[in-house]
């Protein structure tokens, strides 16, 4: 098995760099602490793929986190990468229309769960470090394509983005039983100027949205082979749990050369504890935590992203096992 970690790379000939994201284990926990309908799994584990890809390359330990806000059927969507190799997430949707797309005789279009709204991309150094937002329009498009969007208007580089998931079959490995378990991946290769991109010219910058029509390096008759050959990538190769990252740079770039880096292994987490919990709960007046109640009156407080449940004694603060 060759799970749950991310390889960077770079092409020799051509010089460009990328990152492979392989999830196993670590997308089948998370995903599996939700039980959301499918096409809710299929858009979280895409974001999971992604921040994984992303957060891997940070020159520091912090945190990214992926967030949407839209007008979909998933109205919202975080994930959450933390150094070195944390990933969670959760998503909050209308079952209804959710219901409604997976109804239909076609398989769930993303756009129709993204709809329309925004993307925001949050970098956290920590230690009392400045943070850094990104945010792009969604607009009826994908996830992989705002991710796209993503690179072109906020760090002017010019990206390749694919990312996949699916439930697959296989075999048991590692103390895990065999049967259907939730994978994802993901290839993102980038042409890295050493003086990193450039504002559009005047000509450029002239467009309906705004945005530059043509990026530092985009012409390059380098990122464009490389780009074309980073096409060929079929989503099942991304999630096959008996192809090696390395085989599969192999078979997109061998005419280019690739050189891969120490692979950055992964794992789900999450930060909740009893603890927290309580001390978040000592932040409300007492009038505003009468909706955390059970019906035995005792407070609950579910974590969103890993569904773990915390009960409390309103008036002592004891918890409850």
């Amino acid at each position: 098995m060759h799970d749950d970690f991310v390889l960077p790379f770079n092409t020799v000939k051509s010089g460009m760099t990328g990152r492979v994201v392989r999830l196993g284990a670590v997308a089948d926990t998370i995903l599996g602490q939700h039980a959301y309908p499918l096409a809710v799994s299929e858009l979280l584990g895409q974001a999971l793929a992604l921040s994984a890809m992303l957060g891997t390359a940070l020159k520091f330990n912090g945190n990214l986190t992926i967030q949407s806000q839209t007008d979909g059927a998933v109205g919202m969507f975080v994930t959450n990468f933390a150094s070195p190799g944390g990933l969670r997430g959760y998503a909050s949707f209308d079952a209804d229309r959710i219901s409604e797309i997976e109804a239909g005789d076609s398989p769930a279009d993303q756009a129709a769960l993204i709809g329309q709204g925004l993307l925001a991309l949050t970098i956290d150094p920590g230690e009392g470090m400045e943070r850094y937002q990104g945010v792009v329009s969604l607009e009826g498009g994908d996830l992989a394509g705002a991710a796209h969007t993503y690179f072109r208007q906020s760090e002017q580089l010019p990206t390749f983005v694919r990312l996949a998931v699916a439930r697959l079959h296989v075999a048991g490995s590692d103390g895990r039983a065999s049967g259907w378990q939730w994978r994802a991946g993901g290839l993102i290769v980038q042409h890295i100027s050493p003086v990193g991109g450039k504002p559009p010219t005047e000509s450029e910058a002239e467009t309906e949205t705004g945005a530059a029509t043509t990026l530092f390096g985009e012409d390059d008759d380098h990122w464009r082979r490389v780009e074309m050959l980073a096409t060929t990538v079929e989503d099942h190769e991304l999630l096959d749990p008996m192809l090696s990252p390395e085989r599969l740079l192999y078979r997109l770039f061998h005419e280019e050369g690739v050189r891969v880096i120490e692979p950055a292994p992964l794992e789900a987490y999450c930060r909740c504890s009893r603890e927290r919990v309580a001390a978040f709960l000592k932040t409300f007046a007492d009038e505003n935590i009468s909706d955390l109640r059970d019906e035995d009156g005792n407070v609950t407080v579910t974590c969103e992203f890993c569904g773990a449940a915390y009960r409390f004694e309103p008036e002592t603060g004891r918890p409850l096992e």
